[in-house]
């Protein structure tokens, strides 16, 4: 079972002449997608340019949301539950519990289940289809992709394309989107360490090295991934390599990958001739800058998106994840203000009916998070608006190339 998209009346949209939507990469998002619109009966087709679906490989932590969302669909990916967070900066430590867990995932056996489940509700997929252009003519808009094994080029005509292919997404681009800022993540697979549970998290705070944080999640009782987020990749490894050293951690393996950074609401739709354009996930930058993380959010992109081409109009799932992703770039851009003072501060005023609230909120929940903290702790809102008010806090991003009030959505994950 996954997750019901509100539907009302279908317009054309809905494929009433019967020719597919095409959407575009086998993404978390993409795929979602597709199976929301398949299951409405509606024809879809899944161009995604790797010859097979072999996605790589990649821990990431979710909150408990994803399994609203999907149900039995996701249980398949998970891989370990964290009901605690511990917080490190500057010799300070606290501790965070949470009444609802979060969910550790494999990247890979989530983008496995979802395709599979995309094809059961009836969707095509093609692999080895690199999207090459996007043109509108007439009644429809006509997608060029390139073969990958041989290198022809082919056509199809449509009404909709959804672009699910990335933070340098070509359907973007072919659309009339800008580039997405974006930066670089990098985690190492690491052995946990001795006096570490399983169901706990830990969060290092350094700003001189990062203005995000350095995570280490556990996969297992045996192994976590340790990681950060920085401008650039070379950065990224630099400061993983010394805190790893710092911290005596032997590195088994890395994963990285390029994350979109919200900067504010990118609109999903567009309108070309009289086709239509979609963006989801990591192409639309529906990511919690925060954590940059997006999994969950990109769900919820996904299943706004299939909601407005099933009924013709823009539903509450979308104009909900906006305010949600605002909400998280509002904290971020106060974080991104923090020295070590400023951390060591957040840590100590972390009192017991402040974590009360952390325990019981998520980080799908930011405005509830930042209301119940500054209730329960006032000097956090104005710790908060001194960041705010501070300078030369702009968060450092880079163009994709073509390809607490703090503490609550501050911590890893979607």
């Amino acid at each position: 079972m996954i997750s019901k998209v509100k539907t009302g009346r279908r317009d054309g949209a809905a494929r009433a002449d019967g020719s597919p939507v095409q959407v575009v990469g086998a993404s978390v998002a993409g795929l979602f997608t597709a199976c929301l619109l398949a299951k409405r009966g509606v024809p879809v087709d899944v161009l995604e340019r790797a010859e097979r679906l072999e996605p790589m490989p990649r821990t990431l932590i979710v909150t408990n949301r994803m399994r609203q969302l999907l149900g039995p669909l996701g249980e398949s990916c998970i891989t370990n539950e964290i009901r605690q967070f511990e917080l490190f900066t500057d010799g300070r430590a606290a501790s965070v519990s949470l009444e609802q867990p979060d969910l550790v995932i494999e990247r890979t056996s989530l983008i496995r289940s979802l395709a599979d489940s995309a094809r059961n509700y009836g969707a095509n997929l093609s692999f080895g289809r690199r999207f090459q252009k996007l043109t509108s003519g007439g009644k429809e808009l006509t997608v060029e992709y390139e073969n990958c094994r041989d290198g022809s080029r082919e056509e199809r005509r449509t009404n909709v394309v959804v672009g699910g292919d990335g933070a340098a997404s070509r359907v973007a681009r072919a659309a009339g989107w800008r580039p997405q800022a974006t930066a670089s993540l990098i985690q190492a697979v690491v052995p946990l360490p001795s006096d570490m549970a399983a169901h706990t998290v830990r969060v290092w705070f350094v700003p001189q090295d990062t203005p995000y944080f350095y995570w280490l999640i556990p996969c297992n009782e045996r192994e976590g991934v340790l990681g950060l987020i920085a401008e650039t990749g070379a950065e990224a490894r630099i400061s993983l390599e010394r805190f790893l050293a710092r911290k005596e951690f032997a590195a088994r393996r890395f994963e990285g990958a390029r994350v979109p950074i919200y900067s504010g609401w990118v609109d999903v739709e567009k309108r070309l001739g009289r086709g239509k354009v979609f963006l989801v996930g990591d192409a639309a930058a529906q990511v919690k800058v925060t954590t940059v993380g997006g999994v969950v959010t990109g769900l919820r992109g996904a299943a706004g998106v299939a909601e407005s081409i099933i009924n013709g109009r823009t539903g509450g799932e979308l104009r909900g994840l906006r305010r949600e992703l605002d909400a998280h770039l509002w904290v971020r851009r106060a974080l991104h203000r923090f020295t070590q003072p400023d951390y060591s501060r957040l840590v100590d005023l972390l009192n017991a009916p402040a974590r009360r609230a952390l325990s019981r909120q998520s980080r799908d929940e930011a405005l509830s998070v930042l209301w119940r903290l500054c209730w329960s702790e006032p000097r956090l809102f104005l710790l908060g608006l001194r960041g705010l008010l501070m300078r030369n806090g702009t968060p450092s991003v880079r163009t994709a190339s073509p390809e607490p009030a703090a503490v609550a959505v501050a911590t890893p994950g979607d």
